[in-house]
């Protein structure tokens, strides 16, 4: 095996609490890398009014493959409360470094699996019609473009008079926003792309064919979002047809996903989805596999080979400062098996993925939040497992 050049990101609060015990485990099935930590996060905001430095940049163009621990982030007027005193007057405005990651490097699409684990006690059970107690097993792909829609960052308070300007010529606006002040009007776009659209649909539907789901949905909103929810449905239709027709493809508008979502969850393969409803219904499906502590995300640029790879969860900066770590290494770790099937180290990482089976299976050694707990230092005199000792059991069972 040739050694490798990971870039480490701890980032903020229990990023890099997870993080180390993720490289522990990889270490312990046998992968080797150099392992170079990278600056981001909010003390980097603070200090150098920049959430990202360039050096950090250029570490990720030269290595490519990122692991990485969480972030903090704060609304505006907390960021610029938080700078330090000789950058406050500098016009700075802070932005999400993950975002900023997305966009500098193209990372438009996103992978989101949502897997359930036998003997999760998390997992989401269901009543069948004969009053038994069914646990649906949920194995979802979601698929959610990155870079475009409401997370653009194209957006205006008080929009510039062209931009004001522009929206006058739209009918739909003159009916229903035409009187109102533009000091008291602020708009986001939701902006599609042909380009973008169709790698985040081709990415799913390979995706599919790859691991023998057979079906891909379409979760959106084509009914009411004529144009942006309308273009990707039929582009997914036209693709469908004439790339994959051995896949079907299935319409969902959002809104009715989420009721469908725990009516059959075992019915869904891979979905696909626009930036902000793949947000959505990741987060939905997560949470019929146990939560945060098992959700895992990859985020790639196929042309230039750069992906990152991180758990969905936050920063919890609550828990960072706990003499002993309590939280769920699990997404952590799943999401450095995700980065060893994408640099084709598909075998330790089934092996890992195994070790977590058996472990959660046996149901032995569980964190907090897989005892129900609420996320408090005292858990683990009750019994909770810690983030480290959730780890050892893993490299235990390896």
């Amino acid at each position: 095996m040739i050694k490798r050049t990971i870039v480490a990101l701890p980032g903020d609060g229990i990023g890099k609490t997870v993080l180390d015990e993720a490289i522990r485990v990889l270490g312990a099935v046998g992968f080797e890398a150099e392992y170079i930590e990278g600056d981001i996060g909010w003390e980097y905001w603070k200090k150098e009014g920049n959430p990202m430095p360039d050096r950090t940049i250029d570490l990720i163009e030269k290595h490519k493959i990122v692991l990485f621990g969480a972030i903090t982030s704060k609304p505006k007027d907390e960021a610029l409360n938080e700078l330090a005193p000789e950058l406050k007057e500098k016009g700075l405005i802070y932005s999400s470094p993950i975002v900023a990651l997305r966009q500098n490097f193209g990372l438009d699409i996103c992978l989101r699996p949502c897997r359930s684990y036998p003997g999760n006690p998390l997992n989401f059970i269901r009543r069948s019609a004969n009053n038994l107690i069914e646990e649906p097993k949920v194995d979802v792909a979601i698929f959610r473009q990155n870079t475009e829609g409401l997370y653009g960052g194209v957006e205006w308070s008080n929009p510039p008079l062209k931009v004001y300007e522009a929206l006058m010529t739209h009918p739909k606006f003159i009916l229903n926003f035409g009187k109102v002040p533009v000091s008291q009007i602020s708009v986001s776009t939701r902006i599609f792309t042909l380009r973008a659209t169709e790698r985040i649909l081709r990415a799913a539907f390979n995706h599919a064919v790859k691991y023998e789901y057979k079906s891909v949905t379409l979760c959106e909103k084509p009914n009411v979002i004529r144009e942006t929810s309308g273009m990707m449905y039929k582009l997914a239709k036209k693709i469908q047809k004439t790339e994959f027709p051995q896949i079907e493809l299935w319409n969902t508008n959002i809104d009715a996903q989420m009721m469908w979502l725990t009516k059959n969850p075992e019915n869904y393969g891979v979905i696909v989805a626009g930036n902000m409803f793949g947000d959505i219904v990741s987060d939905a499906f997560a949470g019929l596999i146990g939560g945060l502590g098992f959700a895992s995300s990859a985020q790639y640029n196929p042309d230039t080979g750069i992906a990152v790879f991180e758990p969905t969860h936050g920063s919890a900066p609550k828990y960072a400062d706990y003499h002993v770590s309590i939280v769920n290494p699990i997404a952590m770790i799943e999401s450095a098996c995700m980065m060893l099937d994408f640099i084709d180290e598909q075998d330790r990482a089934k092996k890992i993925r195994k070790a977590v089976a058996e472990l959660v299976f046996e149901g032995k050694i569980r964190t907090y939040d897989m005892m129900k707990f609420l996320g408090s230092q005292d858990v683990i005199n009750k019994g909770a497992a810690s983030t480290r000792q959730m780890a050892d059991a893993i490299i235990g069972k390896l």
